[in-house]
């Protein structure tokens, strides 16, 4: 599998050398979802980094996290920056963070353990939570200049399994029931697809299914995260049991 800090920098940079050209007119335009702009993206990605450079540091120290009650002065802050500053600051902030991470790989850190809301984790499963929302939220940003734009390959290598985890949070059945049959390409992977409560996504095991989807994995992780509109689906998908506008429907993002 991909090294997840070395696609965490990936990400980072992608992000870098998309935003750093923009104009202030073009950061204040509306990102993928439009009810953000380009500026309060880097703005959320920025307060993450911040909150994720304090927890990254008190597992470098064997210390205890910050209390989830200090975030929000902490989003208050950010939220309170103009435009331009929220992007400055907001690639800043994500830089710094890389970089901790990216220390980690020294061996003197090879036992720590990091504690944040999805519970202990290494440094390199820590990584890879960190890629999840920053690469998503880096397409955000790229397919609003860029359209046509996917989350890179290397990212969805290590993040798909992640977010598989989480279709029980994000899917909204709304009366659905299915077992769906998943094949994915690039890179090539079999899921079963539970719609119904609860909804899940698991290895597929040769059971029972009332539908199929043959699907990129790069659009498979789009649509669980309600990020596969019409005009961002690439073509060639094959839905059957299930359309894929219902699939849309089952996973209205979050």
């Amino acid at each position: 599998m991909t090294d997840p800090i070395a696609s965490l920098r990936a990400s980072h940079e992608r992000l870098r050398s998309v935003v750093e050209p923009l104009t202030p007119e073009q950061i204040r335009q509306p990102a993928y979802p439009s009810e953000w702009s380009i500026a309060q993206v880097l703005s959320h990605l920025g307060s993450g980094a911040e909150i994720g450079a304090l927890v990254v540091e008190a597992g470098m120290s064997g210390s205890e996290p910050p209390a989830r009650e200090s975030f929000p002065a902490i989003w208050d802050r950010w939220n309170a920056k103009s435009p331009d500053e929220m992007v400055a600051d907001g690639l800043a902030s994500d830089a710094r963070l890389v970089e901790l991470i990216e220390a980690l790989r020294d061996d003197k850190y090879a036992d720590t353990v990091i504690r944040f809301f999805l519970g202990d984790v290494d440094r390199f499963r820590y990584a890879a939570f960190r890629l999840g929302e920053h690469a998503v939220h880096t397409w955000d940003v790229v397919v609003a200049v860029r359209p046509g734009a996917t989350i890179s390959p290397d990212a969805v290598e290590i993040i798909l399994p992640n977010v598989a985890r989480l279709v029980g949070f994000t899917a909204k059945p709304s009366g659905r029931s299915a077992r769906i049959h998943v094949t994915t390409e690039n890179p090539m992977h079999e899921y079963a697809l539970t719609i119904g409560e609860p909804s899940s996504m698991v290895e597929w095991d040769d059971g029972e299914e009332t539908g199929s989807l043959r699907i990129p994995a790069e659009a498979l992780l789009r649509l669980i995260y309600g990020r596969l509109d019409p005009a961002n689906t690439p073509e060639g998908i094959e839905a059957e049991g299930l359309s894929l506008d219902d699939l849309r429907s089952v996973f209205p993002g979050f």
